[in-house]
């Protein structure tokens, strides 16, 4: 004869919380993204350069506009040497740190943004789907890089400019990889129990699809930022940025206007060696995460 239930066990639930069914998996995943020595480097990295770009002020006096020692190398006086026109190129690396980074996280947010709405949109509306993909392909079929710079010429050259041109060009890419991720959560199970729950799709959207499709939109925040990065590098050198700020692009630009980007190797050394460590460890980080998200990864 077994003995009868306790109030205890009967009200333990027999099943797991979401909640701490995520927090297990969040934490299972940073045990194994601790274990990748490029993913943490890139971590630290990224760190470093939003820390720059933060700090900018307190690092190096905005640059001058002009000096004394013109096309210096780099010595003791200017870390990174002087410009044609004698400015501190350490000083001009350091304040396009920050417009770079601000570039990088506002194109990125909003591409990220319009990206995710059009792909859980398209997922979640079957008749929508249909048209998200047309237009999805079309715009990937494009050439991006010479309507960018064909928009930029016509728009005028200013920072908002090169961020809404590298969003405009970017959500496809984020909508193609959110909603392949989308298609497969709306048929579940849970979401046609939601749906017989309720009949406000925006909750059942935002309590129980953008949670599923999160680590996708974490990976996309990453690649669009570093592209995005590339994008305004490149727009600025071919003269499309605002010339009232400085960028790692503008020191590119300036050093090929001049004449001296052959001769005085430090102008293209260290802006490029700052968009080859942005890009290279964002690239990298997204791929640690996504590594780390694999479930055969947490058992080791």
């Amino acid at each position: 004869m077994t003995a009868p239930l306790t109030t205890t066990e009967l009200t333990t639930p027999l099943v797991e919380p979401a909640g701490e069914r995520g927090d297990r998996a969040s934490r299972a995943t940073w045990r194994a993204f601790r274990r990748q020595p490029l993913g943490i480097v890139s971590l630290v990295i990224l760190t470093i350069l939003v820390l720059v770009s933060v700090l900018a002020p307190l690092l190096s006096p905005y640059p001058a506009s002009y000096g004394t020692e013109v096309l210096s190398p780099p010595s003791a006086a200017h870390w990174f040497g002087t410009d044609a026109l004698g400015r501190d190129v350490f000083a001009e690396v350091i304040w396009g740190t920050q417009q770079s980074v601000l570039v990088a996280v506002a194109a990125s947010a909003i591409a990220i943004m319009i990206g995710t709405l059009v792909a859980v949109a398209g997922a979640y509306v079957p008749r929508l789907d249909t048209v998200v993909s047309v237009v999805v392909d079309l715009t990937l079929s494009l050439p991006v890089l010479p309507l960018m710079i064909l928009v930029a010429a016509l728009a005028g050259p200013s920072t908002w400019t090169i961020i809404l041109v590298v969003a405009a060009f970017s959500w496809p890419e984020v909508t193609r990889l959110v909603r392949s991720q989308a298609l497969a959560v709306v048929k579940l199970p849970y979401i046609d129990a939601a749906r017989l729950m309720t009949r406000n799709h925006i909750w059942i959207v935002g309590r129980h699809i953008i949670p599923a499709v999160t680590p996708v939109i974490v990976v996309s925040v990453v690649v669009t930022a570093s592209r995005a990065v590339l994008s305004a590098a490149g727009l600025a050198f071919l003269g499309l940025g605002d010339p009232t700020t400085w960028s790692w692009g503008r020191i590119l630009f300036e050093a090929q206007q001049s004449g001296a980007m052959v001769s005085a190797w430090w102008l293209t050394l260290f802006p490029s060696l700052a968009i080859l460590a942005l890009v290279l460890s964002a690239t990298l980080l997204s791929i640690g995460y996504n590594d780390a998200r694999n479930p055969r990864n947490h058992e080791r």
